[in-house]
C-alpha cells in the first residue's frame, strides 16, 4: 500500500472527556468492566455532542475492558449498531482505511440471516445451533466421555487477520432464562502479573495465530471467502499471521497480554515445541488462578457488550444445552491496525501508580 501507515494515528495516549460523565454506571469489578444499568446507545447517537459522547465511551472501554448496556435497547437498529461500531474506532485513532469487518465466512449457507430475515456481511448472527454447522470441518479433540475443556474458549475476535479487530458490539436478542454467560479476561492485568524477567521474557515472543478451519469450509461448502474484510491487509485465505504475545493498546499506551492463549493461538514462535505449549498452559493458569481479573456478563434480552479485543479475552459458555432455548444475538467488530509493541509503553498498573499486588 506504498506510504500507507496500518497503525493508529495516535502518538501519545488519548484522554477521556467528561460528555458521558452523567450517565450511571456501577463498575463489574476493580479491574474490569463498567455496567450502565439505564443509559440508552439511541440516546447518545441523538445528542448534540454525539461523537464527544462516541469517543469518551470508546477511550472508557478502552479503560476498562468491556462496557455493559443492561437497558434493552430495543430502539437501537442495526444500521445504528454498525455505525457505532464504525465510529468507536474512527474516533480514537484506527488506520483510515480500516472499517468494519466483514466474516470470512459470509458466503455459507449455514450463516442464519438476521431477525428480519435479511443478512449483512457486517453482522455476525451468533447462534449457538447454528454454529456447530458453521465450523463443522474444524478439528475437535477427542475427548470421549471426558468433561469439556472449556480453555479453547478464551481469544479476542478476529486474531486471525493481520488486522484484527479493536471493538465488537454484540447485542443479545434472545437468551434461556440461563446460561450463556460471557465471561472477559484484562489483558492489562495478565501483563501486571507476570513477574518483570517474565514480563521482558513474553516481550521478545510472537504467536503464530493461524486459523485453518475457513480455508476447509469454503473447500467442504464449494464457496469463495471473504475478501478484503475490513482492511486492504485481510484479504484472500491469508489466515495465518504473527503477532506480539504482548502488544501496546494504541489508545491508553498500555501493555496487555495479548496472543498467548486461546482458540486463535496455533503456536508459540520463538521457543521449542514443548515450551510453546508449556507458555501457554501458564497463560491459561494465569487466567483460571485470578478470577479477579474477569467480568461476567450474565445476558438479558435486549441487553448489549461493547468491548475491545486489544487488551480483553473473552469466553462464551457452551452450556445452555442444558436448559430450553437458543441463545441468539448480533455481532459487529471493527478492524484495528497491525499490532505492535512499543518498548516505552508501561503496564496499566505502572501508568496510573497503583500496586502492583
Amino acid at each position: 500500500m506504498g506510504s500507507v501507515s496500518h497503525k493508529h494515528t495516535n502518538t501519545t495516549p488519548l484522554k477521556r472527556g467528561s460528555s458521558i460523565d452523567h450517565l450511571e454506571y456501577v463498575d463489574v469489578t476493580p479491574i474490569i468492566g463498567r455496567e450502565y444499568p439505564t443509559a440508552s446507545l439511541k440516546e447518545m447517537l441523538q445528542a448534540p455532542n454525539a461523537e464527544e459522547q462516541l469517543r469518551d465511551l470508546a477511550i472508557t472501554i478502552c479503560e476498562r475492558g468491556v462496557a455493559f448496556f443492561r437497558r434493552p435497547q430495543d430502539d437501537l437498529s442495526v444500521d445504528e449498531q454498525k455505525y457505532i461500531t464504525d465510529m468507536l474506532g474512527k474516533l480514537t485513532g484506527r488506520p483510515e482505511e480500516n472499517g468494519l469487518h466483514v466474516h470470512p465466512l459470509y458466503n455459507d449457507p449455514n450463516n442464519l440471516p438476521m431477525a428480519d430475515g435479511t443478512t449483512d456481511k457486517h453482522i455476525y448472527v451468533i447462534n449457538s445451533e447454528a454454529a456447530k454447522r458453521l465450523y463443522a470441518t474444524m478439528k475437535k479433540p477427542t475427548t470421549g466421555s471426558e468433561p469439556k475443556d472449556l480453555s479453547r474458549e478464551w481469544h479476542s475476535d478476529s486474531l486471525f487477520e493481520n488486522c484484527p479487530a479493536d471493538f465488537s458490539f454484540l447485542r443479545m436478542q434472545s437468551t434461556p432464562p440461563s446460561g450463556g454467560d460471557t465471561l472477559w479476561c484484562s489483558g492489562y492485568e495478565l501483563y501486571d502479573r507476570l513477574s518483570p524477567p517474565f514480563q521482558k521474557f513474553f516481550e521478545t515472543l510472537t504467536a503464530t495465530c493461524a486459523q485453518p478451519v475457513f480455508e476447509s469450509a469454503c473447500e467442504s461448502g464449494g464457496y469463495d471467502v471473504m475478501s478484503p474484510r475490513g482492511s486492504p491487509l485481510n484479504v484472500d485465505y491469508q489466515f495465518r499471521p504473527s503477532h506480539p504475545v504482548v502488544r501496546t493498546h494504541p489508545v491508553t499506551g498500555w501493555k496487555s497480554l495479548f496472543a498467548g492463549v486461546g482458540l486463535h493461538v496455533s503456536r508459540i514462535n520463538e521457543v521449542t515445541t514443548y515450551e510453546d505449549s508449556m507458555i501457554r498452559d501458564y497463560v491459561l493458569r494465569l487466567i483460571t488462578r485470578n478470577h479477579d481479573c474477569v467480568a461476567r456478563m450474565h445476558w438479558t434480552r435486549g441487553a448489549c457488550a461493547i468491548w475491545s479485543n486489544e487488551c480483553t479475552l473473552h469466553a462464551a459458555t457452551p452450556d445452555t444445552h442444558l436448559v430450553e432455548g437458543i441463545r441468539t444475538g448480533v455481532r459487529a467488530s471493527g478492524t484495528g491496525g497491525v499490532p505492535y509493541l512499543d518498548p516505552k509503553s508501561k503496564g496499566r498498573r505502572e501508568a496510573l501508580g497503583m500496586p502492583l499486588f
